[in-house]
């Protein structure tokens, strides 16, 4: 609970006078501008006053969308939230309004009118994208104090009876409210997340749910997304005879899929060039998995290119023509999948279009039947019991499926990209398909293999050799980095890395081969560190045998926590040999270590043989989600593995 800031009620009077006098300032921000927030820490940027949006589905068909908004900054970073963004389709809706207004710290008002609209694509990457905004950016005009708020009024036809209402972002919200107008004996329903049921209260046909009050959400490291932590809800409504329902409301996974299916199944179009093209990428390939393979590089390679036309009428569900990807050699996702499925078709090899949500694997809820929760479509190919891969999963209608993501390129067939592990998402198969949990890759695939062969002086410098061959997941960074790195940016990239683990490290040579097609990477690095060890008193040589860290390191040193921690799969084994210095021997060296807990492990190992010092160290940890409550076990794991890898060796002179 946050302590309420006092005010009496004599300044409310003034300000709200201030702000009411020559002005056009609604009466719904005056309200919320009136609104005592609690004190928050000093680091929130804003508190949402008001957050509202009234849908109104007409007579005709049309969504009638008010959105009501109003935030108060409470720093100057606070500023980037001063902007309002009015999103609509081309094809099937419009902005009828967009007026925005500011409360400055006086009281002094000033109105944002259709002079200081901008008209922008939606998406810039895309060739041509339906989607655009109308936007009011008053970032430049506020400072901590000021009120910035404004009202959209939008018009669309929906294509589902469904609807989504965030309560809040990151910000703490004070009044959250989504009211749902529908016509006579219509009907609506939610389903809750992240939060206690959210009841509406319901007045004949008009449905309110309302929130107030809410929280900040700061950002924690390893935490899920916010869309997995702020209350949301999701609503169906449809006519009490679900009359007018077809394809616009569904009443399980099943029907999402049939409902699917007639957008993808007709695409499929096996030409005399789809097939040349298919006996030509595979003419060389001996097996299931090889043929899969070759034209799933290809989908891979081909040009990402998005255009999206009628979107508002279901075409952003919809591929292009197998044969017209062919041929014009470029397409999103679902064309890239499409292609795919055409082309193994012609080879006799099933496959179907999963519709999926990319960039958090917990994002999609199975109590929601409803393709609005998906962002992404990726492939299933059905495969015999030869092919094997960590990437197979068997479906109870429909077999043994291998999942791939023909839009990554740095993930080749047999894997699959990390922030779609363990996704649930729709396998599109008519009255076969439903919502199913996608892969998830153990540790061993992805492992990091690590040898460094180093020689210390007497004076503690080093200079050595280190080889890295990753797999699996842990490959497509290696990959993205040296592909959308110069060289000259490539080579600091490793140096940096090189200098957090040992300052001062020099980079003499790097070479790299990338192994796509086995899912592997490897990397040879040549370095000097002129004072990596301390002399002291010219008797004790002093350093530590963690020469370098792992690339993503995991540092949580929060004492308290406030939501779960979500822990990739990672695995890591490395081994170390130092050439001892002529003269010295080992005086003292660290206890090994080993840790074993529910979601991971973690050792070390010391040996002196010859003249050389033998260190290794292994790391594992299962992707999971901890909850709060356990957060003291994570931190204790990970400071145990910290403490372990900052203990010195001592080396005496004889």
């Amino acid at each position: 609970m946050f302590p309420r800031l006092i005010i009496s009620f004599s300044i409310i009077f003034l300000f709200f006078t201030n702000i009411s006098a020559g002005d056009n300032v609604p009466n719904w921000m005056k309200q919320a501008a009136s609104v005592t927030a609690p004190i928050y820490e000093k680091d929130v940027p804003a508190v949402v006053l008001h957050d509202e949006q009234q849908v109104s589905l007409n007579s005709d068909g049309k969504l009638l969308t008010t959105e009501n908004y109003a935030v108060k900054l409470l720093t100057r970073e606070g500023r980037n939230f001063a902007v309002a963004r009015a999103y609509y389709l081309v094809s099937s809706g419009k902005v009828r309004d967009i007026e925005g207004w500011l409360i400055r710290a006086d009281g002094s008002t000033k109105f944002y009118d259709k002079k200081t609209i901008l008209d922008v694509i939606a998406d810039q990457d895309d060739v041509y994208n339906e989607g655009r905004l109308k936007v009011i950016d008053a970032t430049n005009d506020t400072d901590a104090g000021y009120i910035f708020g404004y009202t959209i009024v939008s018009e669309d036809t929906p294509l589902f009876y469904q609807d989504v209402w965030q309560f809040q972002g990151r910000l703490p919200t004070v009044v959250s409210r989504y009211t749902l107008n529908l016509p006579s004996n219509w009907k609506a329903s939610s389903i809750t997340f992240n939060a206690a049921e959210v009841k509406p209260q319901i007045s004949g046909t008009t449905y309110i749910w309302e929130m107030r009050n809410l929280a900040p959400i700061p950002p924690e490291p390893m935490s899920p997304s916010v869309n997995n932590i702020a209350p949301r809800i999701a609503v169906n409504y449809s006519p009490e005879n679900n009359s007018q329902t077809v394809n616009r409301a569904f009443a399980d996974w099943t029907d999402v899929s049939r409902w699917a299916t007639g957008l993808h199944d007709s695409q499929v179009i096996v030409d005399d060039a789809v097939a040349a093209k298919a006996r030509d990428l595979t003419a060389n390939a001996k097996t299931e998995f090889e043929k899969i393979h070759a034209i799933g590089s290809y989908g891979q390679n081909l040009q990402y290119m998005s255009i999206d036309i009628g979107v508002g009428y279901g075409n952003g569900y919809r591929p292009r023509s197998s044969s017209l990807v062919l041929a014009r050699g470029y397409g999103d996702c679902k064309d890239k999948a499409n292609l795919m499925r055409a082309m193994l078709k012609s080879l006799k090899i099933e496959a179907y279009p999963i519709a999926i949500f990319s960039g958090d694997p917990t994002f999609v809820r199975a109590e929601w039947a409803s393709p609005r929760q998906f962002n992404h479509c990726i492939i299933a190919v059905k495969v015999s019991d030869g092919t094997i891969a960590p990437t197979i999963i068997t479906d109870a209608k429909l077999g043994r499926l291998l999942i791939f993501d023909a839009t990554d390129s740095y993930t080749p067939v047999g894997d699959l990209p990390d922030y779609l592990q363990g996704s649930m998402a729709l396998i599109i198969a008519g009255d076969n398909g439903g919502l199913s949990k996608m892969p998830v890759t153990p540790p061993e695939s992805d492992l990091l293999e690590r040898n460094i062969e180093a020689t210390l002086s007497e004076t503690g410098g080093i200079k050595g050799k280190i080889s890295e061959r990753a797999n699996g997941q842990t490959s497509t960074s290696f990959r993205r980095e040296l592909r959308e790195l110069s060289a000259s940016d490539y080579r600091k990239a490793i140096e940096g890395w090189l200098t957090r683990g040992a300052t001062g490290a020099q980079l003499v040579n790097v070479t790299s081969k990338d192994r796509q097609s086995e899912a592997g990477f490897d990397l040879d690095v040549e370095f000097s560190v002129p004072t990596y060890g301390q002399l002291m008193q010219n008797r004790l040589l002093v350093f530590k045998p963690v020469i370098v860290g792992r690339r993503n390191g995991v540092i949580l040193t929060d004492p308290k926590r406030n939501h779960p921690i979500a822990l990739d799969s990672n695995a890591m084994k490395e081994t170390i040999v130092f050439n001892l210095p002529q003269g010295f021997v080992v005086d003292e060296m660290p206890d090994a270590v080993s840790l074993e807990t529910p979601f991971g492990k973690y050792s070390t190992k010391y040996e002196v043989k010859d003249g050389k010092l033998f260190f290794s160290r292994t790391l594992s940890t299962v992707r999971t989600n901890i909850p709060v409550d356990k957060y003291g076990s994570v931190k204790d794991f990970y400071s145990k593995i910290h403490a372990a890898e900052q203990s010195p060796v001592v080396l005496l002179r004889k």
